[in-house]
């Protein structure tokens, strides 16, 4: 079953200027490259330096991208920061916009309960008139959604899915098995080295960063996967782990996007500057 928000959803680098505005001609050169491999892109997520860009390069962003966007792609906005009046003003400018789904991540200054984890995404979905979904990233929250809680959410009316990069195999079938045929909850896999991994289990989509240096290599995983011919899938697999091995290996997550972008950059997408505190790669 093809859901609503399914596919590949590629997690897109921020291009920026020298002086640190938002290249918004970039941005459409990239989403339409995406288009042309029937992705979309996940605009001012964790890859898109998010956390250090104002609401108004923000603004830009999400309107260049839905601008942009081809007839049956989707455009997922990211929420990231620690002010939920914020982000919700956020979300429904972007929304607004035209963005498909805003994508929303923990605020991380302070460790969450359950109950006020659920309580910070009921409060987004209850105020910003459009789809919303979860975002589990352990690695920079420093918190994980539980699944109880996450079970508690897939109910809400406005709350579309999960996107999960937490890498524990255990938890990622757990959401597939559980959400599989819920036709208004997508799990999305944002573990990229297990992109094959979770499509071959029924995962709704995938949200892999390389995918912005190699998105045909993605389309190709994708459709090999529609088509059930898992050797295909594998054999992409692999060799977009090799390509993901050329920017992240012995490298920070801050490193690694640097790195992501100066590889671009080769190929005339992007610029190679990064927004502060981030530098790029000399």
């Amino acid at each position: 079953m093809l859901k609503r928000f399914s596919g590949v959803v590629v997690p897109m680098i921020t291009p920026l200027n020298t002086d640190f505005t938002v290249d918004v001609d970039a941005v459409k050169r990239i989403v339409n490259r995406f288009s042309e491999n029937g992705i979309h892109p996940l605009v001012l997520g964790t890859t898109g330096e998010s956390s250090s860009i104002n609401e108004w390069e923000s603004l830009k962003v999400v309107e260049a991208a839905v601008k942009t966007k081809g007839k049956h792609q989707y455009v997922y906005a990211g929420l990231v920061g620690n002010q939920v009046d914020d982000l919700i003003t956020r979300g429904k400018k972007y929304i607004n916009l035209g963005a498909d789904c805003v994508v929303a991540t923990l605020p991380s200054y302070y460790g969450l309960t359950p109950k006020q984890m659920a309580s910070f995404y009921k409060k987004l979905a209850n105020e910003i008139h459009g789809p919303v979904m979860m975002y589990n990233i352990k690695a920079t929250t420093q918190m994980s959604i539980p699944l109880e809680v996450v079970e508690e959410l897939s109910v809400h009316p406005n709350i579309w899915g999960l996107k999960d990069s937490e890498r524990d195999l255990e938890r990622m079938q757990t959401c597939i098995d559980r959400y599989q045929n819920n036709e208004n909850f997508s799990f999305f896999c944002g573990w990229g080295a297990q992109s094959f991994g979770s499509l071959k289990m029924g995962a709704d989509g995938i949200v892999p960063s390389t995918g912005n240096y190699v998105p045909e290599m993605y389309k190709k995983m994708y459709d090999a996967a529609l088509n059930k011919d898992w050797e295909e899938c594998e054999h992409w697999q692999k060799e977009t782990d090799a390509v993901a091995q050329q920017y992240q290996k012995d490298r920070t997550l801050g490193e690694s996007l640097a790195v992501l972008k100066a590889l671009m950059n080769q190929k005339g997408l992007c610029n190679k500057t990064m927004m502060p505190p981030l530098t790029e790669v000399v």
